[in-house]
């Protein structure tokens, strides 16, 4: 034992763990051991792998791989400091115009992750004499920046574009900016935010309209150009937020609007301000997955057909993979509701001594009662290993007595 061990100023840390051990949802980070692939080994054991946000493969892609490479070779492994002092490489300037006209808008600028993109970007926008209407399962980094803001917060029921509507009626005679904010894709349920609604309320009402679409890039749209395209809202949203850790396989978020947009944020966001830019090979791996959205559509359709194939045989199965008193998954994104956070916890152990890694997640991440194991469905899982899945599931719930 370390002498700061012994100390007593955060032995209240100790017993919200010891809390956790209790009610079963204390967890140990499992170590990936090779490439993030549909099979791989995590802690040494193989195990078909349910867990990533690697959609469409891309994370281990070789192009993006040898893009990664060549830039590391051609401007070294760091970009040595932020933006706005000595850190704006070319290739940063050259992504962000590549996301820019993916996503057909003015300007785009890259962020370090896409939760500093949200929470910059939201924080910097607005003031404590503004007003943020927010869906009441938006992403924590929105929470976040709503909160950093010092902006008044009103939140509206789950897609429930018309309490949305009465909220924006309560303050249209208020001075102040309106902000209505919905995730593209939540990311726990899996479900479509109503992009097109709250677009038409946010016009009506004069405010500005926003997306976080982390879940959306690279799986809803043409090419994988997210909910703004998947509805059609091209210049109905005024701030699209995307993320490049996920279907792009890389890191990074990003935000896109107009040119005015961007080069405020330039000036005001405070992550952009005062974090380290992106090394050049991440951005380099970022253009190539880009260039295989556009050239290789198929992508995008095997994960949805897995996505089909495997959410209806777990339906068939029995389970409950949303619905009723909880939000119906639209995307590959698969909840197993379960309900007690434990029970959850018990499962994903379970399931991963057996072979497939598939998360639990409990409060404070979703309500209480509504815990579950989330399972994520790439374009390159095969029928094969999807089966493999599909029956050390059901095999483990039913000896668990939660399928009968």
């Amino acid at each position: 034992m370390t002498q700061a061990a012994g100390r007593p100023q955060l032995a209240y840390l100790t017993a919200v763990l010891d809390e956790l051990r209790v009610r079963g949802t204390h967890f140990n980070l499992r170590v990936l051991e090779d490439q993030q692939a549909p099979v791989c080994h995590y802690d040494g054991k193989e195990v078909i792998n349910l867990a990533s946000n690697n959609y469409l493969g891309l994370a281990n892609h070789p192009r993006l791989i040898e893009a990664a490479l060549e830039a590391t070779r051609k401007y070294g492994v760091g970009s040595g400091a932020v933006r706005t002092i000595a850190g704006t490489m070319r290739i940063h300037m050259e992504l962000e115009e590549r996301i820019a006209r993916f996503k057909n808008v003015e300007a785009c600028v890259v962020f370090q992750s896409g939760f500093t993109a949200n929470a910059g970007t939201v924080s910097a926008i607005l003031g404590k004499e503004d007003f943020i209407l927010s869906d009441e399962l938006n992403h924590a980094s929105i929470i976040d920046g709503a909160r950093l803001s010092r902006a008044k917060i009103k939140v509206f029921r789950h897609k429930d574009a018309g309490h949305c509507e009465e909220l924006l009626q309560e303050v249209a005679h208020e001075p102040g900016r309106k902000l209505v904010i919905t995730d593209g894709v939540f990311s726990m349920d899996g479900d479509i935010g109503p992009v097109d609604q709250l677009a038409a309320l946010a016009e009506r009402y004069g405010a500005i309209m926003m997306v976080d679409d982390a879940h959306a890039s690279g799986v809803l749209g043409r090419n994988g150009r997210g909910s703004v395209d998947h509805f059609g809202m091209h210049g109905k949203v005024d701030v699209q937020v995307g993320t490049l850790s996920k279907a792009i396989g890389a890191l990074g978020g990003y935000v896109c609007g107009s040119k005015d947009l961007i080069d405020y944020l330039y000036h005001r966001a405070r992550p952009f301000l005062f974090s380290t830019s992106h090394p050049p090979a991440v951005a380099a791996s970022c253009m190539a997955a880009f260039d295989i959205l556009e050239q290789e559509p198929e992508r995008i359709e095997r994960l949805w057909a897995n996505t089909r194939y495997f959410q209806g045989e777990l339906r068939r199965a029995g389970f409950n993979v949303g619905g009723v008193n909880t939000p119906a998954t639209e995307t590959p994104i698969t909840p197993v509701i379960l309900g007690e956070g434990r029970i959850a916890m018990e499962m994903s152990r379970a399931l991963f001594d057996e072979g497939v890694m598939g998360t639990g997640i409990a409060f404070p991440t979703v309500p209480e009662g509504k815990a579950r194991i989330r399972l994520m469905l790439t374009s390159e899982h095969t029928r094969q290993q999807l089966d493999r899945a599909l029956e050390t599931l059901t095999r483990v719930a039913k000896r668990m007595g939660i399928l009968g």
